[in-house]
């Protein structure tokens, strides 16, 4: 194959900031999306939480539903090019690459390891940057992720197992390897996946709770990031908003079902884009200030109500939840969204939290997603009854339990980062003296400090 020309996309600054890219190649992202071309490459330009009217993609959950005072702001991935906010962690790692020369369009073929969203992430990025891509995915995954990575023009190795299986992931990349011009992008060690949420997400998050605050319409004081941690990329968004605002913590969430930090567990789980029993070498652990584990079917059989007609007659009659929060959760809601509403829940009645105190956490993607899922919900537990959206509801959300929650101490930080030499050390090449060095915030204030490095790199490659 012969090389093709690089495509180039925004800067990391221009992520968070997208009114600072170049003003035609947003209007051309933002008229790709009207017309719903979801395959053109002028949608990398929208990779950014902010929509056309310059907000950044958030809603505040109402308090009728969470039972909560606390206030909780989601961030929503669902309008993402791709439908999920992975895709911003995808370019960020082609485009590192591109800019070290490891990867040239046209000559290389990039695999994308995962258990959902940045599959579909890589599927479409590589592609639209000029790359022929493979997607890594355990089989039991949703019809819907296998569909839309072959829409986006990727192919697909499915290895064994669900969720948890991240272990044969890796063992398929070490495979397809020893095959020709392949570069593995492996979200579970690529820096760049880190630093986009450290930069893009996690500045969002803080700014967003600016925004509602400024409006009187949440607690100012930021006191909790929570997200459940896939391959850690996302909950690098806490690290962000721990450094401005002195009263946040990092939340980490896991499944009940495989609480592989929380007591050296395994098992499977069905909290799709969240990959556990190994703790992943992007995950700042020395950073975080609690564990909570939430049930895979809890989330499923809450995500039900939410998404159901059944559910959202319950909801608006007797909660007052209004049609256009409705039409938002019927949309905008997967089973790790659920996950992440329920941790932030737990999270707050942990700490006690006031009217006063606002947790962000992420909708990572849609519904699309899961009505396959849902099928088999209905198929194993029947139709949805208003008696049964009321049991949900009262169980799941407003009584959700504060067990299993460990706190960050010295001790459990230091037995979290150990955790990590079993997968990467022992199988995955990388040194002891490198595991060490991540002990220290030093290393990860290194890594954030290569935002700006990488932004100057790419205004120089590009030209503009």
């Amino acid at each position: 194959m012969s090389a093709r020309a690089y495509t180039f996309g925004p800067t990391f600054d221009e992520m968070l900031h997208p009114d600072k890219m170049p003003a035609a190649k947003r209007k051309a992202a933002l008229a790709a999306k009207a017309r719903g071309d979801e395959l053109s490459p002028d949608l990398i330009w929208d990779i950014t939480w902010r929509g056309a009217d310059g907000r950044i993609r958030a809603r505040i959950l109402p308090k009728a539903l969470t039972g909560i005072d606390a206030n909780i702001v989601l961030l929503h991935g669902h309008d993402f090019p791709t439908g999920a906010h992975k895709v911003g962690a995808t370019y960020s790692c082609a485009m590192e690459r591109q800019l070290k020369g490891d990867i040239t369009p046209g000559v290389h073929t990039l695999v994308w390891p995962s258990t959902g969203n940045y599959g579909i992430g890589g599927a479409w990025i590589g592609p639209r940057m000029g790359y022929a891509s493979t997607v890594i995915l355990p089989e039991e995954m949703s019809a819907e992720r296998f569909e839309r990575i072959e829409r986006y023009g990727a192919k697909v190795i499915k290895t064994a197992g669900c969720e948890s299986n991240v272990k044969e992931i890796f063992d398929a990349c070490k495979e397809i390897s020893k095959q020709g011009e392949i570069r593995v992008l492996n979200q579970f060690e690529e820096m760049a996946n880190y630093r986009f949420h450290w930069h893009v997400t996690g500045n969002s998050a803080v700014q967003a709770v600016q925004e509602f605050a400024a409006e009187g319409k949440v607690g100012p004081r930021l006191a909790a990031f929570v997200s459940a941690m896939g391959s850690a990329g996302t909950i690098a968004a806490g690290d962000r908003c721990k450094q401005l605002s002195r009263d946040c913590r990092v939340v980490g969430l896991e499944p009940v079902q495989c609480p592989t930090l929380f007591s050296n567990g395994y098992g499977g789980h069905d909290i799709q884009g969240i990959g556990d029993k190994h703790v992943t070498w992007i995950h700042n652990v020395t950073n975080m200030d609690a564990l909570v584990c939430v049930d895979d079917i809890e989330c499923k059989l809450a995500l039900q109500v939410l998404t159901d007609p059944v559910g959202h007659a319950y909801l608006g009659k007797h909660l007052g939840i209004s049609q256009e929060d409705l039409d938002f959760f019927a949309s905008h809601l997967g089973i790790s969204g659920v996950c992440n509403i329920l941790g932030a829940i737990k999270t707050a009645k942990h700490f006690g939290l006031t009217a006063q105190d606002t947790l962000v956490t992420v909708a990572t993607d849609g519904f699309d997603r899961y009505p396959s899922v849902m099928a088999q919900m209905t198929a194993a537990y029947g139709p949805l009854s208003e008696m049964e959206s009321h049991a949900r509801v009262r169980q799941i959300l407003h009584k959700q339990k504060t067990d299993f929650v460990q706190e960050g101490t010295m001790f459990d930080r230091s037995r979290w980062h150990q955790l990590k030499y079993y997968t990467w050390v022992e199988q995955q090449g990388k040194t002891v003296g490198e595991l060490e060095a991540m002990r220290s915030q030093d290393f990860w204030l290194s890594e954030q400090a290569k935002v700006a490095e990488m932004d100057v790199a790419q205004k120089a490659a590009r030209g503009f």
